[in-house]
């Protein structure tokens, strides 16, 4: 079974009908939201950052929200190939301990269990992600607005429901609600996608606000605190970039003519996390011309433990039995080896045939 398949915009599909696809021909590369999801990426983004980019030199920018943020920051580490393995690991064996006599963490104890978990990991190496000589990193947060300026008990459900009702009217009015705001290394002078499409805010991401910022993007609303008024970024409460951006379906035409390589765990390229349920939204558009997207097989995924991709479900489903849990991400993020192989003996002799439209 042929675990990897290949999708492609109009004229990435030219570009690699032409030229095949080689290192030196990427520009940007996304990193989704989608939690536990990204488990099964871990085998490409291994092989992409230890093994086939480091053969070009290009500057690469690298987009991501929510977990594909912590993803690509770990990308820009020293020794990326056990960097994120490491991570991987991590990931697979967080547990978030709960106090005596409580049945559920609060928002607050998983944000501060969360947060202590960032620092051991990038303790003193935020510098190495901020100077890294190719990569530059653009961690995409959901930036609250009006009702959602500040976190409180009732104005955050309040605020998130006009968010919901006004996104599903049109997509440009969630921005009256929370706006995107992009914390970026200081190597990138402009973003590598248009704003037209969404109210977009800039900030740097330096050492002073790095871990805030990766927080802030992963801080999934109700489950974790938002994260307040991040140093060097506009003030106010900062939640989960996958709410506004999911799967970063981004204006990707500016800039040269590079293409955007897009390791993700699903065909459609949703937008926002409240578009999850409008299945007119999830189509490709003109934005993602350049892009070349990497998703397991479903017929795959069926393979995996329960029949699907790890999730942050898995949580309820092994409440009590942790270690069961571990052994079914264990299991699936072993089995993402296949993709990486796949994809590497693609790119030795590209197959036309298996590069389906976007």
């Amino acid at each position: 079974m042929k675990a990897l398949r290949f999708y492609a915009g109009p004229a990435a599909r030219q570009h690699i009908a032409r030229h095949g696809l080689r290192p030196q021909d990427v520009r940007t590369i996304p990193g989704a939201a989608g939690g536990p999801k990204g488990l099964v990426l871990g085998a490409i983004d291994r092989f992409l950052f230890a093994d086939w980019l480091p053969r070009s030199s290009q500057p690469i920018d690298l987009v991501g929200a929510s977990i594909g943020a912590w993803r690509l920051a770990n990308a820009c580490l020293d020794d990326a190939e056990h960097t994120l393995r490491d991570f991987e690991h991590g990931y697979i064996h967080q547990e978030f301990t709960l106090p005596p006599g409580q049945k559920r963490l609060t928002a607050r104890e998983v944000s501060r269990q969360f947060g202590e978990g960032l620092s051991g990991f990038y303790g003193g190496r935020a510098q190495q992600v901020l100077a890294h000589p190719r990569y530059r990193l653009h961690v995409i947060t959901a930036h609250g607005r009006h009702l959602l300026g500040r976190e409180g008990r009732a104005r955050t459900p309040m605020g998130y429901l006009g968010a919901f009702v006004a996104n599903g009217v049109r997509r440009r009015a969630l921005g009256g609600w929370l706006e995107r705001v992009v914390f970026s290394t200081g190597g990138a002078a402009e973003l590598p996608f248009g704003t037209s499409d969404f109210t977009t805010r800039r900030a740097p991401l330096n050492e002073a606000n790095f871990e805030l910022a990766l927080r802030a993007s992963c801080s999934i609303p109700f489950m974790l605190e938002a994260v307040h008024d991040i140093p060097d970024a506009p003030t106010g409460a900062y939640w989960d970039g996958g709410i506004t951006d999911y799967h970063l379906h981004l204006d990707y035409r500016p800039g040269d003519a590079g293409l955007v390589l897009y390791p993700h765990f699903q065909k459609a390229v949703v937008p926002g996390w409240l578009d999850k349920g409008l299945k007119w939204r999830h189509k490709a558009t003109h934005f993602l011309d350049r892009m070349v997207l990497l998703a397991p097989d479903p017929a795959w995924i069926a393979t995996l433990p329960d029949g699907k991709l790890p999730d942050r479900n898995d949580f309820a489903h092994y409440a009590g039995d942790s270690s069961a849990r571990m052994r079914a991400w264990r299991t699936a993020a072993a089995a993402s080896q296949q993709l990486a192989d796949e994809f590497a003996a693609w790119l030795e002799k590209p197959d036309m045939g298996r590069v389906e439209a976007l």
